[in-house]
This record gives C-alpha cells, structure tokens and sequence, in this order.
C-alpha cells in the first residue's frame, strides 16, 4: 500500500486491498486508488471532488509506502 500526499492536492491511497469507509452515518467499500480531501472544501468528503483547486489551496508532498 502507498500513500501519497499530492503536494497542493489530495491524498492518494494505492493498494490493491477494498477500504470501507465509514462517514456521516453510511458506509461505503471502494477499490483503490481513493483520493482523499486534505483541504476540507469537498462536497463528498473524505473524498476529493477538486475542490482545493478553486480554492487555491497550499500544503505540502509527501511519499508513505507500507510494506
């Protein structure tokens, strides 16, 4: 599995693996890559929805890889 914190972006979750989410009271099992709201402006959060693009939003990269 690898995390990548998308500089300015969202963060990406790679595995191959399902991920249930659990959020505002529903669940939901998506297969990755799932791209995450790191600006908090999303309509869908946790998910991204692009928003921090209008939104100008700034904040740094980064690279986790689990193994």
């Amino acid at each position: 599995m690898k995390l990548n914190i998308i500089e300015n972006g969202p963060i990406i979750l790679d595995t191959e693996s399902e991920i249930s989410v659990t959020a505002g009271g529903s669940s939901e099992v998506k297969k990755g890559p799932v791209y995450l709201c790191r600006c908090g402006l999303s309509t869908n959060k946790p998910f991204c929805d692009g928003s921090h693009r209008k939104a100008k939003f700034e904040g740094g990269g980064a690279e986790l890889v689990v193994q």
